[in-house]
């Protein structure tokens, strides 16, 4: 009886560890932009957008798979409002950086005009 929460060294773990990664690979984009290195901005940009996408996959397997529901109580509830509204801010920040992929690889950002790339970041 009661609630059986996810390991924490399992998905959980899995998806910290893609977080930080996708803060680091924007951090070498944004670097590489600064530098006039279009090379580099687009591998750090693509790296980041697939790792957010991974981190929705997971999150959405992690939803599909927890043994407990919304209405189990306060646990479930603070569980999905809270890693809820953090997948939709990845999902937005994912999107967000998505665009600027878009806009990098059509020649629209420079080592000194870029403010639509640091405002996603």
């Amino acid at each position: 009886i009661g609630i059986i929460p996810f390991n924490p060294l399992g998905v959980p773990l899995l998806n910290t560890l893609v977080l930080l990664s996708s803060g680091v690979s924007v951090t070498w984009a944004h670097h590489a932009l600064i530098r006039g290195d279009k090379k580099r901005t687009t591998t750090g940009l693509t790296i980041t957008v697939i790792l957010g996408l991974y981190f929705s996959f997971l999150q959405g397997l992690e939803y599909y798979e927890a043994p407990f529901t919304f209405a189990d109580g306060v646990y479930g509830s603070t569980f999905f409002i809270s890693t809820g509204f953090h997948g939709i801010h990845v999902i937005i920040g994912t999107l967000f950086l998505l665009v600027c992929l878009i806009r990098h690889l059509g020649g629209e950002f420079s080592k000194s005009h870029h403010f639509g790339f640091e405002a996603a970041a």
